[in-house]
């Protein structure tokens, strides 16, 4: 009788410029059983060459150091056909233009570098099960600053009047037109950013419903994850920066 072999460690590899950071990083995500970190870099540069060559299953980037930025090496990663990885972008904000830009580029989640350890843990697990993580509190700070400068939103030529989010008409496509009223609705809060929690109470549905109901909308537009979700949402005009986002 043969043994059950346990699952495979997640394979992590750590980006940042900052010694102290990686060794912080290292630390703590090598006290959870079940994740191994597998190499460090510390530009973008040094991070595709170590991801072509240790196949990691997360990547924790982060945006700005010296060289080659963390979004770049993103798109480069991401555009590999050879890696499955899925890149975690670590962030203080402090350049909030390029998070709309990671996201477009393949990121599958966003971090602030003021998380708990254990948020650090439980967004590289939720990476390697092959989710997406974008927490409301990041969705709504992108929109906010689209918001004040509406020409950093994809497609936009310049500041542009708008309607109220709920006028502007959904994109004519086969895709969207497939979509129910209630599922263009659970979407549209979805881009704003809202937890399915938070959605769910607003639209006095049960969770597990609203979760089927993102579920339906994904498979019906193409869509990779919730990240998608923003990303299409925005550039198709379904959500307008600087409007109704409370």
């Amino acid at each position: 009788m043969t043994q059950s072999s346990a699952p495979a460690a997640i394979r992590v590899l750590l980006v940042d410029d900052q010694a102290l950071v990686r060794a912080g990083f290292r630390i703590i995500l090598e006290s959870e059983p079940g994740i191994e970190v597998v190499g460090e870099a510390t530009d973008g540069a040094a991070a595709i060459r170590q991801a072509a060559m240790l196949r990691p299953d997360v990547i924790c980037m982060d945006v700005q150091m010296p060289g080659m930025d963390g979004l770049t090496a993103t798109r480069a990663i991401v555009a590999d056909p050879a890696s499955s990885a899925a890149v975690l972008v670590l962030t203080t904000f402090d350049r909030e233009d390029y998070l709309f830009s990671a996201l477009q580029h393949g990121a599958s989640g966003f971090l602030l570098k003021n998380a708990t350890p254990e948020d650090l843990v439980e967004a590289v697990q939720v990476l390697a099960r092959g989710d997406a993580l974008l927490s409301p509190e990041i969705t709504r700070r992108v929109i906010e600053r689209f918001a004040r400068d509406p020409r950093l939103a994809p497609g936009a030529t310049g500041a542009a009047e708008v309607a109220p989010f709920a006028q502007p008409p959904l994109p004519e496509s086969a895709a969207v037109s497939e979509l129910t009223d209630r599922e263009r609705e659970v979407f549209g809060l979805v881009a704003l950013g809202l937890a399915n929690a938070e959605i769910a109470r607003r639209l006095f549905l049960g969770e597990a419903t609203v979760k089927t109901h993102v579920s339906k909308v994904l498979q019906k537009l193409e869509l990779r994850d919730r990240i998608q979700a923003v990303v299409y949402a925005y550039e198709h005009g379904i959500v307008v920066p600087g409007v109704n986002q409370h």
